[in-house]
This record gives C-alpha cells, structure tokens and sequence, in this order.
C-alpha cells in the first residue's frame, strides 16, 4: 500500500493548496473498494488455510513417522472400518429384517456374535507380536485378512438363499477381516505412539478423522444400493476395501526380522504373556480398563429395536431405506466434528476429568432418544425428520469426544515389544463390553416384548438404558488423574528384563517406552 492510500487512511487532512488531493467521494471509493479487497483476501485464506491444514498434518505425520505407515492409518481406519464398517451395519440390518425376517431381539444377539472376532484380539496380537511370517509381523496379517473378507462377501453375496447359520458364518467373516487389519495397524499405532509419545493424540484424531469420513461415505451410499441391489447384493461390495488390505500388505514398509528370532517364537510367545499378566496387575492399569468395560456394558445397545421402531410404518416414523443411510451420514459428519473438538480443544486436559464430563454429556443426550420413541418431539413441533438428525448429531459428537479419550489412554498403557498384543487385551475388554451391551440389549429388547411389530414397551427399555448410563458417573475414580501427555506407570513399579533376556527375545521390552523415555 502506496503513501497516498495511507493519507487516506489516517486521515489526512484536505484543502486547496494540496492540489493532488483527490475529492472526498473518490476517497470514499478507494476505501469501499480497500474494505471489499480486504474481505475477499480474508475469506480466501480462510479457505486455503482449511485446505492446506490438513495436509500440512499430514506431512508432518509423514515425515516424523513413515508415509507408508499413515498411508496404512488411512485405509483400515478410512475403507476398512469406517467404509466397511458403516455400510455393513445398515445393509446386514436389512438383511436380516427383509431377507432372513428375524426378531429385533434375535439380531441384537446376532450382532453381538461379530464381536467375536473382537474378542480374540489378544490371539491376532500374539501371532503378529511373536510368530512373523517370512520375517515379517504386520505385512502378512494385512493379507490374510483381506482374503477372508474378500471371500466371506462373495459367499453372501453370491450364495443365494442361506440358512441362517451360513449368513452369520460370512457376516463374522467379515467382521473377523476388520478385526485382523484393526489389531494389526493398532500395533503399530501403539509403537509409533509411545515411541513418539507428542503424537498419540495426533495418531488417535487421525484415526478418528479417516474413520468418520469413511462412515460418512458409507452411510450415505448404503441405503441407495440397498434400494436398487438389495441386502444380499449390496453385501457383496464390502469384497473391495478388504482386496485393498492385500495391497497394503505387500507396499507397507517393515523391518524383517531375522531368522533366529523366528525360531525363538516360543520363548517370545511366553515373555509376552509374562509381560501382560504382569503390566495388567497394576492398578493404573487394571482400574482404568474395568472403567472402560463397564461404561460400555452398562449402557446396553437398543439399536436393533430402535431400526425395526424407525422404518415401522404404523407405530414407527416409517423412514426410507435411503433416508436411514442420510441419517447415519449425518452422524458420521457429527462424529467428524467430535473429532475435531477433542483435537483442538480437549487433548490437553487430565483423563477424569474429561471422561466424567463425556459421561454425564452422554447420559443426557440419552434422553433424546426416550422423547423421540414417546413422540415428544411432535408435541413441541418438531418433525421427525429434524428431530432425528438433531439426536443423530448430539449423540455422535458426545460419543466421539467419550471414546477418544479411552483409546489413547489404551494407547498409553502399552508395553514396547508387546504393544500390539497389549493394545489388543485392551480392546479385547473393550470388546467385551460392547458384547455385553448387545447382548444385554437383546434380552432386555426380548423381556419387555419388543418385536418387529410391537413397540409398546420400547420407551421403558431406553429409560432404564439411560439410567444405567448415569450410574457409570460413580466409577469415575477408576480413572487417573494424570494429564493425557503425562506418565501413567511410575517407573519404580516395573522394572525391565536383563540385558540378556532383551537379546535373547529380539530386543523385547516390558516397559512402556514412555516411562523409558522419562528416565532417559
């Protein structure tokens, strides 16, 4: 900006004997066409600022990590857990209400069977910790669960009528390949976290953002292909985000092991169990975990009930097949945003104190599900619609901003050398818990006579849910205090194996690196 605009500006003073001076109304044009300038660049950089941040993220994920490693983040979180994940959920339920014609209850324990394979994490953990294959921990795990799932959808898919029985075997399949890709990039998730403890935030918010986007790209997709493919077609496409599992196995970068430490599996497979019944005894470990299961299991899942009550035509709001999928996307871009909260505004703050107030957030937004089923939401004059994205939206955000915490306390807890099959007894409780709340679910769903066409007492089942939920604020002692970049486990209660013993295991440790790194 010239030194005239700048008279301008500050006011300089007019007269005749400045004969260069401009007339006021030009003057006011250059400072109309200034502001508008100025509103324009300021609006610009705004959206390029939204455009390159994350990809500066990104870069530096890259280049203090590896680039084959965040390329791994993205596509089992992004394709294969939230894609997948998404599309799965709202297609087998149709599934089994058109194709198969079960009971809301019955499928809500159904579903509780695809936490199966979430359950045996700790076993996936163990063999890609201590039995590698070629030399290799992680690559081959990448493979193998891409064919089963790649299978498991062509046989559903392409099977024709199945008997129950079969469906649920292929319907685990598939959660079984998730499960697999998940406990194996989780491992090396909780390596890269504790040995770079500034950026297991940073890797949880990456996680959560690439499965939000996934879920939204499903969620939003699968009510059209149900509509045009059907349930059973539509199974089908969840073949592809699992053949990319195949592709990453062969371009992630690992360093292979040598042969001798392949012999010496055995003597690993021990250490390692060793090593987790000996962190898992600790109080800051095994408080925190119970804290994580029970605030899971207390809140038992009434989704199948709510899904049979959603797309009723007489007692229900009777929603599209499309319209369910718009409203799970919805979610999926709240989940986003809850994402986003926790990374900007919530990493810094101590683990009970942010997971008391998830939890009391979570117990409350609860109660929008008990107006909707009670149609309470008619009598203040909200459509359904609206009212059901709204709850969709409020409960996504507060759950998000709930789970993150948990995972990278999880993270924190970890071992180096066995931190994917420790991670994976974590997640194994977790599991449990989510096995427990849909089973509970169900038989609750089932005591209080709720069926595909009987919906009468569904409100009483989310009011003791919710109360339930609230009861799990009583627990949050189990919970440390700690800040979520500070050291959980002083360094005096564990103590590290011999020099030998860590040579002799391919430099196996029991200590989790953080408090390694707090020595040195």
């Amino acid at each position: 900006m010239d030194s005239t605009e700048t008279g301008y500006l500050v006011g300089k003073p007019s007269g005749d004997d400045d004969p260069s001076e401009p007339p006021p109304a030009t003057k006011m044009s250059h400072l109309d066409s200034y502001g508008s300038s100025k509103s324009t660049t300021t609006c610009s950089n705004r959206l390029v600022k939204i455009v390159v941040e994350p990809l500066q993220w990104l870069q530096m994920l890259s280049s203090q990590l590896n680039p084959s490693f965040v390329f791994g983040v993205i596509l089992v979180y992004g394709f294969n857990q939230g894609f997948s994940g998404s599309f799965f959920k709202v297609v087998s339920d149709y599934y089994w209400k058109d194709v198969q014609q079960v009971q809301p209850s019955v499928v809500q324990l159904y579903t509780g069977l695809y936490a199966i394979p979430w359950v045996m994490k700790p076993i996936w953990g163990l063999m890609t910790d201590v039995f590698p294959v070629k030399g290799y921990r992680r690559r081959p795990y990448f493979v193998l669960a891409g064919f089963i799932g790649a299978l498991s959808a062509a046989m559903v898919a392409l099977g024709g009528r199945l008997t129950v029985a079969v469906a649920l075997s292929c319907l685990i399949g598939l959660s079984a390949a998730v499960a697999i890709a998940d406990v194996t990039i989780d491992a090396c998730i909780a390596r890269n976290s504790i040995e770079v403890r500034a950026l297991a935030s940073d890797l949880q918010s990456l996680c959560g953002f690439c499965s939000s986007a996934g879920a939204l790209i499903g969620y939003s997709t699968s009510g059209f292909f149900v509509h045009h493919l059907g349930p059973q077609g539509s199974l089908g496409l969840l073949a592809g985000p699992p053949t990319l599992l195949i592709l990453l196995g062969f371009v992630l970068y690992e360093q292979r092991t040598s042969g001798r430490s392949e012999e010496k599996s055995t003597e690993k497979l021990g250490l390692a169990m060793r090593g987790m019944y000996k962190t898992i005894k600790f109080p800051q470990v095994w408080k925190p975990s119970l804290y994580m299961f029970l605030s899971l299991a207390l809140s038992f899942s009434t989704h199948e009930g709510h899904f049979y009550w959603y797309t009723d035509p007489k007692a229900g709001p009777a929603f599209s097949q499309e319209f369910v999928g718009i409203i799970y996307a919805i979610g999926a871009m709240a989940s986003m945003v809850g994402v986003l909260i926790y990374h900007k505004n919530l990493k810094d703050y101590p683990f009970r104190s942010l997971l008391f107030m998830a939890q009391l957030l979570y117990s409350v937004c609860g109660m929008l599900d008990l107006m909707f089923v009670l149609r309470w939401n008619l009598v203040l004059g909200i459509p359904d619609y609206l009212f059901v994205v709204m709850e969709e939206c409020v409960s996504r955000i507060v759950s998000r901003i709930r789970w993150m915490p948990m995972i990278v306390l999880s993270s924190r807890l970890c071992p180096l050398g066995i931190e994917g099959t420790f991670f994976a007894l974590l997640m194994c409780i977790d599991s449990l818990g989510s096995l427990s709340s849909k089973w509970a679910g169900g038989m609750v769903l089932h005591a209080f006579h709720v069926t595909r066409t009987d919906f009468t007492n569904l409100w009483l089942v989310v009011l003791i849910r919710n109360v339930l939920r609230f009861s799990t604020l009583t627990l949050i002692f189990l919970v440390p205090k700690v800040g979520q970049s500070e050291v959980i486990i002083p360094s005096d209660l564990l103590t590290r194996n011999s020099t030998s013993d860590v040579e002799e295991n391919d430099n196996l440790e029991l200590v989790p690196l953080n408090i390694v790194k707090a020595q040195v």
